[in-house]
């Protein structure tokens, strides 16, 4: 029970300092969105009425304190209102952000989960099975293409399987001439142009989790509860899966927990060499347009997807390591 509080405890501590953090930025820097969106008006007579609505919708208060503006501003952080986009003008922050997540969900999410659970695999049977075909073949092909950048084998995949071969469409999330709508067409559309970026990002990503588990299998083999579990007369597969597999897996946790944080955040090299609608893209719009309220938006997004899998990895290492149970 302590841990848990402990847990907790440091996760609303961490939250607080990162919506202040959030908050002081953005207030630290010279001039203010309305300005920034004003400013693409050069040469133009500047309305001082229209920028002060400006300034209005964006939360700029240029008459109110430091202090009465954070707690303002807490105040909208809870209600989810985080001002107007700059990017999307007129939209409201949440608006979009609402829209692109899903996006991003659905294609950083899987195949970040996909590649931990198949380079998990992986690196436990070769590293049972050490010497053998797949020990010697697999984890050196793909450690060799996890070190190459995103936007390297998203150019060759594009280069292969859209322009040489035809077979995939080389951009975009769906088709231009769909609306998008919760049919089967639009889903088979959108899947189609998912199938490219998913391809990159388990590509580059699998090779780390295939040799972080093949490292941590091999060393727990030579612990003595396995050598107590193979003179039981146990079944091979019992000893790598109950014995072995279940503690070899404990220190990848809280890297996939990190992981599957910044899924929030969205391959962003890949999204935006794909011109996929997801988070990262947006992220990318967001800081070339100094749209500080989207900005700020989807970094606390972000910070609360990232401390929100550390504590369910805190909770699932808890559950399958009962010493952790007895820490004070």
């Amino acid at each position: 029970m302590r841990f848990v509080l402990r847990r907790l405890g440091f996760f609303v501590i961490t939250l607080w300092a990162a919506i202040t953090v959030n908050f002081l930025i953005p207030r630290l820097m010279s001039g203010n969105p309305a300005l920034a969106m004003m400013s693409r008006y050069r040469g133009e007579h500047i309305n001082p009425q229209a920028l002060h609505a400006l300034e209005i919708a964006f939360g700029v208060h240029a008459h109110q304190s430091l202090v009465s503006e954070y707690f303002t501003y807490l105040g909208n952080v809870v209600r989810g209102r985080f001002g107007i986009s700059l990017t999307f003008f007129p939209d409201p922050v949440m608006h979009d952000v609402l829209q692109a997540l899903p996006w991003t969900l659905a294609l950083v999410g899987v195949t970040t989960v996909l590649a931990f659970l198949l380079g998990t695999l992986i690196g436990l049977v070769g590293a049972w099975r050490r010497g053998g075909l797949l020990d010697s073949a697999m984890p050196p092909i793909f450690v060799i293409t996890s070190a190459f950048p995103y936007f390297f084998v998203a150019g060759l995949a594009i280069w292969l399987f859209s322009v040489t071969l035809g077979w995939l469409p080389e951009s975009g999330g769906y088709n231009v001439v769909d609306t998008p709508a919760w049919t089967w067409h639009f889903a088979d559309d959108a899947f189609v142009h998912s199938i490219l970026p998913a391809l990159t990002i388990l590509i580059t990503a699998i090779g780390g989790w295939i040799l972080t588990m093949r490292n941590n299998t091999v060393s727990v083999l030579t612990e003595d509860y396995v050598r107590m579990a193979r003179a039981k007369g146990l079944s091979p597969w019992k000893v790598m899966w109950t014995y072995a597999g279940r503690n070899a897996i404990l220190p990848n946790l809280t890297g996939f927990a990190m992981s599957l944080g910044f899924v929030v955040a969205g391959a962003i090299l890949v999204e935006y060499v794909f011109n996929y609608p997801g988070v990262g893209w947006m992220f990318l719009q967001s800081v070339t347009n100094e749209d500080y309220a989207l900005m700020q938006a989807l970094f606390l997004l972000i910070t609360v997807a990232v401390l929100t899998a550390i504590l369910a990895a805190d909770a699932a290492t808890v559950i399958l390591d009962p010493r952790t149970r007895d820490m004070r």
